[in-house]
């Protein structure tokens, strides 16, 4: 019997070739796969006429991912949309001439007019490349989680991290992220405010139709992890998708952090060193009933002796 797409498995790949040359397996059945130089990948699955745009990375991917399959091949599969995939194999913030060249033979072939509804999503670095690759396909829309604006020195020089790819060009073509977005729909922008640095590059993209969405309490976790770990992240692309995505939308999604012992223990630090004692012991409760840890429960109770020693 001959393997299927489906019956190819990503996840018992040894080495990134292995899995690449698996994903082109089932991108050659359902698609097309595309090399892009030596650091970057296409990979199209057909659906209907809904197209899931995502930047994302391989080691992420592998690490992260159930199956190890790629995010945008798991939210395309579920709904039967589209899903055009451009995977990272370094942290090149997708700058490689051979990426801006397929994205300009996209436009040139018209490749993007084919579809009813187009989403571009990433995270980080892969946000900053949604917002700037959307200029691709006008009228379509933007999510990205905790996006870059860009790594250029001479815009950015507050930006700390990433030193080696600030040597990059931000420059020329698809080069801004934020000025890339005049084209859209809408877009979203969420970021975390006690995150100072992606704060800053948040900043950077307030427009007038750029919708900003505050995730705050995440600490030095990656955004768009912990947005997966509550659970919302699929969701948010499917409503941001279907144009429903919407502040109100969102901060509902995000009340199930209050279920997620990670989020309540960093709830809880950050209440602490505010001398916030009655919202940390708060937090703490609700943190030791998902998961009880000897820390917090030496908060609890430390916090709760001081509640008690004040006088009424």
């Amino acid at each position: 019997m001959l393997e299927t797409a489906d019956d190819i498995n990503l996840a018992t790949a040894r080495t990134d070739a292995e899995w690449l040359a698996r994903l082109d397996e089932i991108a050659d059945e359902r698609g097309a796969f595309m090399p892009l130089g030596t650091h970057h990948f296409g990979c199209f699955v057909d659906g209907d006429d809904t197209l899931l745009v995502t930047f994302e990375s391989v080691d992420e991917i592998r690490a992260l991912q159930p199956g190890h399959r790629p995010l945008g091949l798991q939210i395309a599969d579920r709904h039967g949309w589209s899903a055009l995939m451009l995977l990272a194999r370094a942290p090149r913030w997708y700058r490689d001439a051979e990426v801006l060249d397929f994205f300009d033979s996209q436009i040139d072939a018209g490749f993007f007019e084919s579809f009813k509804r187009v989403l571009f999503y990433g995270a980080g670095m892969g946000g900053y490349a949604a917002a700037c690759f959307s200029l691709a396909a006008p009228g379509a829309r933007v999510l990205a989680v905790a996006p870059h604006a860009t790594l250029d020195p001479e815009i950015a020089p507050w930006e700390t991290r990433f030193h080696l790819q600030r040597r990059l060009d931000f420059r020329t073509r698809f080069g801004f992220a934020p000025a890339m977005l005049e084209g859209v729909r809408d877009a979203f922008v969420v970021y975390d405010p006690g995150n100072d640095l992606d704060a800053m590059h948040a900043t950077l993209f307030r427009r007038p139709f750029v919708t900003m969405l505050r995730s705050p309490v995440l600490g030095a976790e990656h955004t768009a992890a912990a947005l997966h770990r509550f659970g919302v992240l699929d969701t948010l692309i499917e409503a941001a998708m279907r144009g429903r995505l919407t502040p109100a939308r969102f901060y509902d999604l995000m009340r199930k952090r209050r279920t997620d012992a990670g989020y309540l223990r960093k709830l809880a630090k950050r209440a602490a060193k505010a001398d916030h004692l009655a919202l940390m012991a708060i937090a703490a409760r609700h943190a030791l009933a998902l998961e009880e840890t000897n820390g917090m429960r030496k908060r609890l109770e430390r916090a709760e002796k001081t509640l008690a020693d004040v006088p009424d």
